[in-house]
Formats: C-alpha cells, structure tokens, sequence
C-alpha cells in the first residue's frame, strides 16, 4: 500500500492536498496535519470530535457504519446521514485517493 493524496477543506473552505499514510486512520491523518480534529477518544469510538463530510459515492465505498459510530453520529449537531463518518473509522486504501474529506463545524 502507498501513501495517499486527499484533498481536506477546513472550517473556513480552504483547501489542501495532504498525504495519508499507509496503515493510518482518516483521523491520524487530519491530526498529523495539524488541521483542528480534536479526536478526544483517541479513536475508539466513544466521540464524535472527529466528525467529518465525505461526498456519498465515498461514503458508500466504505464498510457501513457501526452502532457505536452511527449512534454518535446521530447525536452530533451537524449529522448528515448521506455524508458523515467518524474519521477515526475511515482506513487507508488505494482507492481512496483524491477524495475530498470536509471537516465537520465544531458543536455549540
């Protein structure tokens, strides 16, 4: 597996390309980036401080979400049940390149 490019917009819109490692999570990937991805478990799903938007061809390529992810997605402020995931649980694959992951607003 190589290192993949994906675009990220932040919360003001702007763009950038990153890479995403092999064998790390979407969240790593945000974090390592140092784009604003609190990530308060750490990535055992029992947050939802990684939230993120992925564009619906995306999001139904992956595994479906479980009951803990989709539970705490429903509970977040901005769910969209046709574009959010918890970027703890989106793995590193090849196909996933050049996606374009949009980072959730913060919660009020």
């Amino acid at each position: 597996m190589s290192k993949t490019l994906i675009n990220v917009i932040d919360r003001e819109g702007a763009t950038r390309e990153v890479e995403w490692e092999p064998e790390q999570s979407l969240m790593e990937t945000l974090r390592d980036n140092d784009f604003p991805v609190l990530a308060s478990c750490g990535g055992t799903v029992s947050c939802a401080t990684c939230h993120v938007f992925l564009e619906k061809p995306v999001l139904e390529s992956l595994a479906d979400r479980s009951e803990d992810e989709l539970e705490l997605l429903e509970d977040a402020e901005h769910y969209n049940p046709e574009a959010s995931r918890l970027s703890c649980q989106v793995q590193q694959c090849d196909s996933l390149g050049g996606i374009n992951v949009i980072i959730a607003p913060e919660e009020d």
